[in-house]
């Protein structure tokens, strides 16, 4: 009924004050749904995309809307006001978003003091980093750098975000000598503030095979956690219409199979040596089990939940709670996994 940036707002205002109550939703009985990946524990699979909560002002409301982890940003060094409104389009038919947001955030000095302001954490915090869009790409390291400075000590968990399609030159940075220099010097001075945090670098889902598979060695060779798969995508498959024609990253279901092949080609290549997080398309227990027996180890949802509203996680684990049990399964663990080589 309203614009959606304007129904983003109201539903970030709910959110704090839902956060000012410090509720955590009790997990029902049935088949334990409880996730290690990359050293940090999780009460089930489902964590909150980056892009939702750009500045960390709503952390611990959406722990009570039954997320197991939340990701934050992508924050920038210095504060950006983004793209011009409008710049957020829903595909309601589709259960879709196109967005070119812009990484509009209050920038890296503004999110440490919320984090640090932050007591309600029952699940890991991740902090998603971006640069500003007037860096030149050949400094874009600094602008990595400076948010690893700012924040490596007050997330759980880093994510380099070389891959959105919205501010100008980004996705070059996923070129494999680029980013074997972005990767490298982030890690390294990860190395130096909070030894031992782990570092995922999100990767585009418009790439070529041989594309994945240079990320991936790179990603290996650089020691990093893992790869988040996928960001939005250029692309439009099976939309048509105003709003699909518009400029920006497309999201939701018709994303799916485009992340899931990404996901599917990362896990072959990186043959367990890096932990795999599935972004893209994720709406249903269906789609999360596909993940998860795609070689992820957890899923991240936003536009899903943009359609499915407060109760979306809620439901979504009493499905896969479901599924489960229909086979035979007491334990997301036991679930069959591609073997690691």
């Amino acid at each position: 009924m309203l614009p959606p940036e304007q129904a983003h707002g109201l539903a970030m205002a709910a959110l704090r004050a839902l956060g000012a109550v410090h509720l955590q939703p009790a997990l029902p009985p049935g088949p334990d749904l409880s996730v290690t990946s990359a050293g940090l524990r999780f009460a089930h699979p489902v964590m909150l995309a980056a892009g939702f909560d750009k500045d960390a002002e709503a952390v611990a409301g959406l722990f009570a809307v039954g997320f197991a982890a939340v990701e934050v940003g992508t924050v920038t060094p210095r504060p950006q006001p983004g793209n011009p409104a409008p710049r957020l389009f829903r595909i309601p038919e589709a259960r879709a978003l196109v967005n070119r947001m812009g990484f509009n955030n209050h920038g890296i000095e503004a999110m440490a003091a919320r984090l640090r302001a932050l007591g309600f954490r029952p699940g890991p915090v991740g902090v998603n980093l971006g640069k500003n869009k007037d860096t030149p790409l050949e400094r874009a390291v600094d602008d990595y750098v400076a948010g690893v400075e700012a924040l490596a000590v007050l997330a759980d968990y880093l994510v380099v975000n070389a891959s959105s399609p919205n501010t100008p030159g980004l996705r070059q940075l996923q070129q494999a000598e680029p980013l074997r220099a972005l990767l490298q010097a982030v890690q390294a001075r990860l190395g130096e503030v909070a030894p031992g945090k782990p570092l995922f670098l999100k990767v585009a889902p418009d790439l070529a095979p041989e594309e994945v598979d240079a990320i991936v060695d790179v990603a290996v060779e650089s020691a990093i956690a893992g790869l988040i798969c996928t960001n939005t995508t250029l692309a439009r498959p099976g939309v048509q219409g105003p709003a699909a024609a518009e400029a920006g990253g497309l999201s939701g279901p018709p994303l799916g199979p485009m992340a899931l092949g990404t996901l599917r080609r990362a896990a072959g290549r990186a043959r367990g040596r890096l932990a795999l997080w599935a972004s893209g398309g994720v709406s249903t227990a269906d789609d999360v089990l596909e993940r998860l027996e795609a070689g992820a180890d957890l899923v991240q949802v936003y536009t899903g939940f943009v359609y499915g509203g407060p109760g979306f996680v809620p439901r979504l684990l009493g499905e896969l709670r479901t599924r489960l049990v229909a086979r035979g399964i007491g334990a997301l663990s036991s679930l069959h996994r591609p073997e690691a080589a």
